[in-house]
């Protein structure tokens, strides 16, 4: 579809800062749940085992919504979709804010999910459409987005904690802030009008070219999911840095993918989409390699500043390249895309805790970086990718 139409030249610019705002306001939410997570736990009395088995019910809802995000995104449109979906996500965060008890808690995160995924495959399709009015990539920047929006929502996070500001004060205020946003951007989004869609079958089974891409992301978030989660205790039992600097392999990492997607759209666009794949799968490999292999401050630091900036285009790319796809609609394919690439950041924790439970926790990154490094191979064979 020609998208263009839509978007005159002097108006584009309308639609790429509205779709980004969509990115900033999830953004927004989902730090804003996470820097509380703690206050949370103690609110409702929780051991580490139990909040553990409760925050499983946010993938778990995610999960629970791939398979029909898609299908919703393209049967009602992204239009209508990214405005429920946003909406209903800010909502749910108030309601977390005011749960008094265990199980309302995994009831709510279930819907954070759920409502999570939604706006997801709603917004990254609005980005895949604004991205063939530009006629250039700009994804990358629309995650950038997010990943600001978080270090955003985070330092709002500690001011509030600071004050001893209950949650459900915190997250009232962010929902708030939300809504006008979304309200505010919604008029500028992409409108839809391809209803020839809507006939799209809710279950479609991804064509060898998706699941090249699927398989791209995976190795990718399995990265991503374990630096999340393990690169304050890699530093800690690995490099043994004082309980002060075990943060810094975090920060180190964060900094450079935030970073790394607002410089990767003018990379890709000077480099070539392929090769920044390439490039990327290079230095995630090299950056564990770095840090497996000299597991010291210096060098493991600068490992995980490699592995930020490598990490930092993939899942733009490949949502962007999934949007392409001529076997589906732009809906299901990024929900696809999305399902196989977010089973990797799943495993990518629990992976490295049980080698590290067998072998050594050195051993768990090194496993991490050999899959992060197929990226470069599997981005040769991905025939969406150009």
């Amino acid at each position: 579809m020609n998208y263009s139409i839509f978007a005159p030249s002097d108006s584009r610019k309308y639609l790429r800062w509205a779709v980004a705002a969509f990115f900033f306001v999830q953004g927004l939410s989902f730090a804003a749940w996470a820097s509380r997570i703690p206050d949370i736990k103690n609110m409702l009395h929780l051991t580490e085992g139990g909040l553990g088995t409760v925050l499983l019910a946010l993938p778990l809802g995610l999960m629970a919504s791939l398979p029909i995000s898609g299908w919703m995104v393209t049967h009602y449109g992204s239009k209508k979709m990214v405005l429920i979906g946003a909406l209903l996500y800010a909502v749910t965060l108030t309601f977390i804010g005011f749960v008094s008890r265990t199980e309302h808690l995994v009831i709510a995160l279930f819907a954070f999910g759920l409502w999570g995924n939604l706006t997801n495959i709603a917004v990254n399709t609005q980005a895949v459409q604004v991205e063939q009015v530009y006629g250039k990539s700009i994804m990358a920047s629309f995650h950038g987005l997010w990943s600001l929006a978080g270090f955003v929502s985070a330092m709002i996070g500690s001011l509030f904690i600071s004050a001893q500001i209950p949650p459900q004060i915190h997250f009232s205020v962010i929902a708030v802030l939300a809504f006008a946003v979304i309200f505010t951007a919604y008029k500028h989004t992409m409108p839809d009008n391809d209803k020839a869609e809507e006939s799209q079958p809710m279950f479609v089974k991804p064509d060898r070219d998706l699941l090249t891409l699927g398989l791209i992301g995976f190795c990718a978030m399995v990265c991503e999911g374990a630096m999340f989660d393990w690169s304050g205790v890699y530093f800690q039992e690995a490099v043994h840095v004082p309980a002060s600097m075990t943060t810094l392999g975090y920060v180190a990492f964060m900094g450079t993918m935030t970073g790394g997607r607002f410089a990767g759209d003018w990379l890709a666009n000077r480099l070539g989409r392929k090769k920044m794949l390439q490039i990327s799968g290079i230095l995630m490999g090299s950056g564990i390699a770095i840090a497996v292999g000299l597991p010291y401050l210096v060098p493991a630091t600068f490992g995980f500043l490699l592995v930020g900036f490598g990490v930092s285009s993939v899942v733009p790319l490949v949502y962007s390249a999934a949007g392409k796809s001529t076997s589906m609609s732009a809906g299901m394919a990024l929900a696809a895309v999305s399902s196989i690439s977010f089973i990797g950041f799943l495993i990518g924790p629990p992976l490295i805790g049980i080698v590290a439970q067998f072998a050594d926790l050195r051993w768990s990154f090194a496993i991490v970086g050999v899959l992060a490094s197929l990226t470069a191979y599997l981005s040769t064979k991905a025939r969406l990718i150009n």
